[in-house]
């Protein structure tokens, strides 16, 4: 297929980088700024640019990879002389009305984080799609099924929640690690030191609920520790706050 993509960041390098791997030919990348827009093409081909205006009025599909805030100007941008042709979001929280009256206009969302600097295995990536008409629809799938062995569809109500939930999987998580490394700098001690125990409480939920695998002070709420640890936080009121909080969560959810 030909594909246009619409934003040159993590996720739209990642995802254009793994359409072309597939198969399908990247004939063109806008971006606001041409050194964005080149570097996405020079891993997957296609002609880069900073003007809509200049993108090709047909491809099979159109990938719009930007901001949340931005897409419903991008989408009427776009739609100019390209009316019939199939545009395609891949945010978390965005519903699909955004598209308006265009009549073919899908949702193709790779649940993952991405990075610029680490090639992501895209066949281990879910993929969730929507579209606002059953040939979208198909097209989506086609689409997602050529880079990924999980697609599902769903619902732009039902992926606003998978979005929330994906952060505090993800994001949240890895403020926690923040924190942690945080904690452990003061000390001289390296972040390293916890990439062990990083990596064995991601496995066991593999094969485990998140709530069997959890351990710790806070599961059965030992005061004695939990409030020693607070003490140690007295010169850091938010991250207490957040022991506190995260501490009373755990305990409530073991319940």
């Amino acid at each position: 297929m030909d594909i246009v993509f619409i934003g040159a960041g993590r996720l739209a390098t990642n995802l254009a980088r793994a359409l072309h791997d597939g198969g399908h030919r990247i004939t063109a990348v806008y971006s606001r700024t041409m050194a964005s827009a080149e570097a996405v093409c020079s891993l997957c081909g296609g002609t880069p640019t900073t003007d809509i205006a200049s993108l090709p009025l047909e491809a099979d599909a159109f990938v719009l990879a930007v901001k949340d805030s931005v897409l419903g100007e991008l989408i009427a941008r776009l739609d100019k002389g390209r009316e019939n042709q199939a545009f395609f979001h891949t945010a978390g929280s965005v519903p699909l009305s955004v598209f308006g009256s265009h009549r073919r206009g899908g949702v193709i969302y790779p649940m993952q984080t991405f990075s610029k600097e680490r090639q992501v295995d895209f066949s281990r990536v879910p993929i969730f799609i929507e579209g606002n008409s059953e040939d979208t629809l198909a097209l989506a799938e086609r689409i997602a099924r050529s880079v990924s062995s999980e697609v599902r569809r769903l619902s732009s109500e039902d992926r606003r929640h998978l979005h929330l939930a994906a952060v505090f999987a993800c994001n949240f998580a890895n403020h926690c690690y923040a924190l942690s490394a945080r904690i452990l700098e003061k000390h001289g001690v390296p972040f390293s030191v916890m990439l062990p125990l990083i990596e064995e409480t991601a496995q066991k939920v593999e094969t485990m609920h998140p709530c069997e695998a959890q351990t710790g002070p806070a599961i059965r709420y030992d005061e004695n520790v939990i409030e020693a640890q607070k003490q140690l936080l007295a010169d850091e009121p938010m991250m207490r706050q957040v022991y506190e909080l995260m501490s009373k969560s755990i305990y409530q959810l073991a319940q």
